[in-house]
C-alpha cells in the first residue's frame, strides 16, 4: 500500500515483522528516541514486541537499510542522525509526516517536486508516445468532477503525476515517486480543493494544461504548467499552516 493510500485508510497492523520496523522507525523519525541513542539490546527488544529474535534482526536490517540505524561492535544498535536517514523511503517519509509537518518540511518537499516534476514533463513532452498521451487526457478528465472528495482527487491526482513520471521514460523519475506522495498525502490531510468547486475547476484547468503543453510536445510550456501547479499546491498548504488571525 502506498503512502496516500495509507493516510487515506490508515495504517493497518501487519506481520510481527512490519511491526517492529514500524513501532521502532516512527519512534526514531518522530524523535521519541533521540538520535544518537543505543538501542536496548535484541533480548529486551524481543520481549518488549514480543517476537523472536529472528523476526527482531530481520527488522533491523530493514531499518538499517532506510539508514536510521547502524550496528557497532561493542557498542550495540546506534540511532543514525537525521541528516544520514533516506527520505526518499517511503515509509521514512511517512513517518515524518506522520510526526507533523511545518513551513520548513513543506519548503524542503517543494524544492524537490521542483528540481524533479518540472523535468519529468518536459522529458514527457519529447518521449511520449500517443498512447500515453491518450492515456494522460482520460486521466486529467477524471478532475473535472465536481463530486470529488478529498480522498478521490487525491488519487486522481496522483494517478496523472505518477503517469508523467513513467512518461518521461526516466526510470529515476519513477524511483522519486515517494516525494510526490508525501505532498499530495499532506494536501490531503491539510487543504484539499474538494473544498469548493472553484477550486476543483482550478485544479481540473492547471493539469488540464500540463497534459495539453505534453500533447504539444512543447517541454518549455510543459515546464511553466507543472511548476505552476505545484506552487500552487504549496500556497493551498502553506496557507493551512498559516495562524489564525
Amino acid at each position: 500500500m502506498g503512502l496516500l493510500e495509507t493516510t487515506i485508510a490508515g495504517r493497518k497492523r501487519g506481520s510481527s515483522h512490519a511491526h517492529v520496523v514500524a513501532e521502532l522507525g516512527s519512534a526514531i523519525v518522530s524523535g521519541a528516541i533521540a538520535e544518537g541513542a543505543i538501542l536496548p539490546g535484541d533480548a529486551d527488544l524481543s520481549q518488549r514486541f514480543g517476537v523472536s529474535r529472528t523476526v527482531l534482526r530481520e527488522a533491523m536490517k530493514t531499518l538499517a537499510a532506510k539508514r536510521l540505524i547502524e550496528p557497532k561492535a561493542k557498542v550495540g544498535t546506534r540511532v543514525l542522525p537525521r541528516s544520514s536517514w533516506n527520505f526518499f523511503d517511503p515509509d521514512v517519509l511517512g513517518w515524518r509526516c506522520d510526526a507533523g509537518v511545518d513551513l520548513d518540511f513543506i519548503e524542503y518537499l517543494a524544492e524537490m517536486r521542483m528540481a524533479l516534476e518540472p523535468a519529468a514533463a518536459a522529458a514527457a513532452a519529447e518521449r511520449a508516445t500517443s498512447d500515453d498521451i491518450v492515456a494522460l487526457y482520460a486521466i486529467a478528465a477524471k478532475f473535472d468532477d465536481l463530486s470529488h472528495t478529498p480522498e478521490s482527487i487525491a488519487k486522481v491526482d496522483l494517478e496523472f503525476h505518477l503517469a508523467i513520471a513513467r512518461m518521461s521514460g526516466n526510470p529515476f523519475m519513477r524511483s522519486a515517486s515517494a516525494l510526490i506522495e508525501a505532498a499530495l498525502a499532506i494536501a490531503f490531510r491539510l487543504s484539499s480543493p474538494a473544498a469548493s468547486p472553484e477550486m476543483l475547476d482550478e485544479v481540473a484547468a492547471n493539469h488540464l494544461r500540463i497534459a495539453h503543453a505534453i500533447a504539444s510536445r512543447d517541454p518549455e510550456r510543459a515546464v511553466a504548467a507543472m511548476r505552476h501547479v505545484i506552487e500552487i499546491g504549496r500556497g493551498r498548504i502553506e496557507k493551512s499552516l498559516a495562524p489564525a488571525g
